[in-house]
């Protein structure tokens, strides 16, 4: 039997106003989070002890709740000074601040209550960078047809869909799901996809189709910077398939190149210029937004 890891059990946390050790934190099993996935979650990720992007993410938070009716309990300030108190105090390596909200505590019953106290949960994670030679090398994808519910744009605590598309991927050998409703391009399992044709980006429209990740505003900006031609628009299977390069994209994988997808091989099978092109200026971007906000060492 596959044991679990506890070694961030003694890691602090926040739960509803009080920093506690992890392994301390409890909520009820009334919660509606644990009842009905009825909540939201963020995770933030940290370089060299800087939140990367922390108001675009806090933005999304703002929406997802907006769309589950729940106010948000916290102001921008309090969810960054919380974010700060978690990261690891003059660590170097990449974290991962992961924020849930749910709507609270009440009997069980699928309408929604009135004048519940949300529930406020904080960790943070190591954030595994991928590997020099997986990165070098590109990984392969599966594609699946997309079949979860319509509201793909709420980044919600209710991730079954996801879980059952990513394990489409694990069971193929594969690094990721690539989805499709009724032949259009939406995303993976936990990423958002890119296609890239003629020296240009492409993703899908910024819609309920898909989760729009916080790269999307990311991708945008560094291909303006370079030149490079962006553009949001449905994208069929054909065009995926045809691609000269393709990649993935989400807050652990960065920007991650894909060379083979259903053991097609995706242009010359190699990750492209364009993915090295916003590899590095991802990378710049990191370090600029760690030297402009990183903690004092």
């Amino acid at each position: 039997m596959h044991e679990p890891d506890f070694s961030q059990h003694d890691a602090l946390c926040y739960l509803d106003g009080a920093f506690t050790p992890l392994r301390d934190a409890k909520v009820s099993v009334l919660d509606r989070g644990f009842i009905f996935g009825d909540g939201v979650y963020e995770v933030v990720p940290v370089y060299g002890g800087a939140p990367f992007c922390f108001d675009e993410h806090m933005a999304r938070l703002g929406r997802s709740l907006a769309e589950l009716q729940i106010p948000n309990p916290l102001t921008t300030a309090q969810w960054r000074d919380i974010t700060l108190r978690l990261i690891a105090p003059g660590g170097t390596a990449p974290q991962a601040v992961y924020f849930q909200i749910t709507r609270g505590v009440a009997p069980r019953d699928h309408a929604m209550p009135k004048g519940l106290t949300p529930t406020v949960f904080a960790m943070v994670n190591p954030l595994k960078p991928v590997a020099d030679a997986v990165r070098a090398a590109g990984v392969t994808c599966v594609t699946a047809p997309d079949f979860r519910w319509q509201k793909a744009h709420i980044k919600a605590t209710s991730l079954l869909g996801a879980v059952l598309a990513r394990q489409i991927s694990v069971e193929a050998g594969a690094a990721e799901t690539v989805m499709f409703r009724d032949d259009v391009l939406s995303e993976a399992s936990s990423s958002n996809v890119w296609v890239v044709k003629n020296g240009g980006v492409a993703g899908p429209p910024s819609d309920e189709r898909v989760l729009t990740g916080i790269r999307y505003g990311l991708l945008g900006r560094l291909c303006a910077e370079a030149g490079i031609p962006f553009a949001l628009r449905n994208i069929t299977r054909d065009e995926v398939f045809a691609a000269d390069e393709l990649f993935l994209s989400s807050a652990s994988k960065e920007v991650l190149p894909v060379v083979a997808l259903d053991g097609q091989p995706i242009g010359n099978g190699v990750p492209g210029p364009i993915y090295k092109q916003l590899y590095a200026a991802y990378q710049a971007a990191k370090q600029h937004n760690a030297t402009t906000h990183g903690a004092p060492t």
